[in-house]
């Protein structure tokens, strides 16, 4: 958790790091995977400091009991609770050791963001440099990603495999082990929870490879490391377009977006761009009231695929077997093409298919998403309804009539009185949701501003937002608004009409085109010429790292990289003058993690083995090493040789 140091070179001016360091200059962790959460309020607490709202059964609120899943519900009636993990806190937060005399608001519980907080492609490229390197493939020399060896989608690619087998998701009936289909490799570890989360994370792998090797033909100067990324900078910068002019305005209405959002004014170091808790934990999972209970699946004339027609939602939880034995891409994509997403009524605001089916296929009891949502926002402390909308400006409603005003449904407002007495006592995520809807929005006025807040500084605090002057050329940038997920859905799949705005549903076929009308990005902008060396001659490689090629003020500069493991020793730089190289190249040493005192790389139960670029934990013949593989725990049931755990081969449970 200490600081990391920054560089000032041209390589960290021109491409981000992975895990969101160093995007702020002054406060180098804003951003920054595996760190806390942000707070807009002070947390709410039933002991203060971490015990979640409703923990003692007995504890009133304005003189009533939060309300809990309903004895009505069938896991009530045979006894069977809902499997519910509390999210991992921050080091230094309550429940990690601390005297409990000392404890206060200034330290009570925070939770952890596992992933960047930036709008940057991390659901493709990973948040931790261990991640990174498992999606990369090193063999290429066109920067790729890794992609399946096993299978393929017609003639395009799929995600590759995890590296645990047997992995946990479902399996065909009646497969045999030969036939076993194991979960994708993806930035983001929720990939395979369901058919069409795991089909876009394998359309912008492929759109990936695409740029990669366009970029390698029109520049077969540049090495693999700078194509890479070079392709991943333009595909953050697609993410940030797609999300921010093409979807959020459809979700907030043209009002409602100028009012909370508007227009780009430049980056403003001030402007913390960290996930807030109330964002990720309530206002942005507004996202599950708009799913449908089916997966549509459509052929090349967009009705039902005779082959692979349409399937429940809870069919395809954990699931990849599907991609591969039934259809691909294509089927699940031309559904969400063409298939509107979820109305939300007040009668259902979320699908039985998550209520009382989620996951059924790999739990012994289904989970419910509605429950779950509620018991996380408690688990981390978020305020009530009525203290978000006093944050927001808005009006406190503290009376049934005064509810009215912004839920008109008297049913609904009648249940939510019956089951929380008060709605101060309203959670946060249900009372967001069950507002009425702004003009030509699909959320009501307290999401509004809660996402409208999170955006807004998600743009303004990033120093690599796409539209920040010096980032891109104005010719590249004029291309990548050229760009859009349609077109991306058009240059990796077999797809060959599509609607000009994936995000607005119309007919077919009045509301498609063929995809020789979509217009795309043309990367004849990144087109570059082979820098002139002089007397310098080609650019010093090392071992153990990597370099790129930058232009500075007209002149030659490289910028050194060691690869995860290894520490540069020596200049991060070298510039080509009239007199050649400015200096010896560096050279990437060993890192010893198991030297490192003030911050053991394995627990005292487990001796550290230091191996080139990581290390291991090794446990003796009388125990076993942890899951986390950094501790020795238990006995051994025969004696077998140590177990060993690399750190590099470790799996991210975040």
């Amino acid at each position: 958790m200490q600081p990391p140091t920054c560089s000032s070179g041209c390589l960290a001016r021109k491409y981000r790091l992975i895990n969101g360091n160093c995007n702020n200059r002054n406060n180098t962790k804003w951003g920054a995977s595996n760190t806390a959460l942000i707070r807009w309020l002070a947390p709410d607490y039933e002991d203060g400091f971490s015990q979640p709202k409703g923990w003692n059964s007995e504890h009133t609120y304005r003189g009533f009991k939060l309300p809990l899943v309903p004895e009505s519900d069938p896991r009530s009636r045979i006894n069977e609770c809902i499997t519910f993990y509390r999210s991992s806190p921050s080091c230094g937060a309550a429940d990690q050791g601390t005297d409990l005399e000392t404890l206060s608001i200034l330290n009570s519980r925070q939770q952890i963001n596992a992933v960047t907080s930036f709008i940057d492609a991390s659901t493709v490229y990973g948040s931790t440099s261990i991640q990174e390197r498992k999606l990369r493939d090193y063999a290429s020399k066109e920067g790729l990603l890794r992609m399946n060896t096993k299978y393929k989608d017609g003639e395009h690619e799929l995600l590759p495999f995890v590296e645990q087998e047997p992995s946990s998701c479902a399996q065909e009936p009646n497969a045999t082990q030969n036939e076993r289909v194991e979960c994708f490799l993806a930035g983001e570890s929720r990939a395979n929870e369901v058919l069409t989360l795991a089909s876009m994370h394998t359309l912008w792998l492929r759109e990936h490879n695409r740029l990669a090797k366009t970029l390698h033909k029109i520049n077969p100067h540049w090495n693999s490391e700078t194509i890479y990324h070079e392709a991943r900078k333009i595909i953050g910068a697609l993410h940030q377009i797609i999300t921010m002019r093409d979807y959020i305005p459809k979700i907030f209405g043209s009002q409602a977006f100028d009012r909370f959002i508007g227009k780009y004014k430049g980056y403003d170091e001030t402007v913390n761009p960290t996930l807030s808790n109330v964002f990720m934990t309530a206002a942005f999972r507004f996202g599950h009231a708009t799913i449908t209970p089916r997966i549509q699946r459509l052929d090349e004339n967009y009705k039902e695929h005779p082959t692979y027609p349409s399937i429940n939602l809870h069919e395809t939880f954990f699931s990849p077997w599907r991609i591969i034995r039934e259809g691909g891409l294509d089927p699940l994509l031309r559904g969400l093409l063409a298939k509107p997403a979820k109305r939300q009524v007040s009668n259902q605001i979320m699908i039985e298919e998550l209520t009382e089916k989620l996951f059924a296929l790999t739990n012994g009891v289904a989970l419910d998403l509605a429950s779950l949502n509620l018991q996380r926002g408690r688990d981390h402390g978020l305020p009530g309804y009525n203290d978000w909308r006093e944050f927001c400006e808005l009006e406190r409603l503290e009376t049934k009539d005064n509810l009215r005003k912004a839920i008109s449904d008297l049913e609904f407002v009648e249940k939510i009185m019956d089951l929380y007495g008060h709605p101060d006592n309203l959670d946060i995520w249900l009372g967001g949701l069950a507002e009425d809807f702004l003009p030509g929005a699909r959320i009501g006025p307290l999401f509004a501003c809660l996402i409208g807040k999170q955006m807004k500084a998600l743009r303004e605090g990033d120093r690599f937002w796409w539209e920040n002057p010096g980032l891109f050329t104005s010719a590249q940038q004029q291309e990548l608004t050229r760009h859009s997920l349609s077109r991306v859905i058009c240059d990796n799949t077999a797809i060959a009409e599509v609607p000009l705005d994936a995000f607005r549903i119309g007919p077919y076929p009045q509301n498609f085109v063929h995809c020789d009308q979509v217009p795309g990005l043309g990367l004849q902008a990144w087109q570059e010429n082979p820098p002139k060396v002089g007397s310098c001659g080609p650019p010093p490689e090392i071992e153990n790292g990597v370099l790129v090629l930058c232009t500075s003020c007209g002149q030659s500069v490289i910028s050194y990289r060691c690869h995860h493991g290894f520490h540069l020793l020596g200049p991060e730089e070298l510039t080509c003058s009239i007199g050649g190289w400015s200096s010896d190249p560096p050279v990437c040493t060993d890192i010893n993690e198991c030297e490192d005192a003030t911050s053991p790389a394995c627990h005292s139960s487990a001796s550290c083995v230091n191996i080139k670029g990581s290390y291991r934990c090794s446990c003796s013949d009388s125990s076993l090493l942890s899951e986390d593989g950094h501790s020795c725990i238990g006995q051994r049931k025969k004696t077998n040789p140590a177990h060993q755990y690399s750190t590099d081969d470790r799996n991210n449970h975040e």
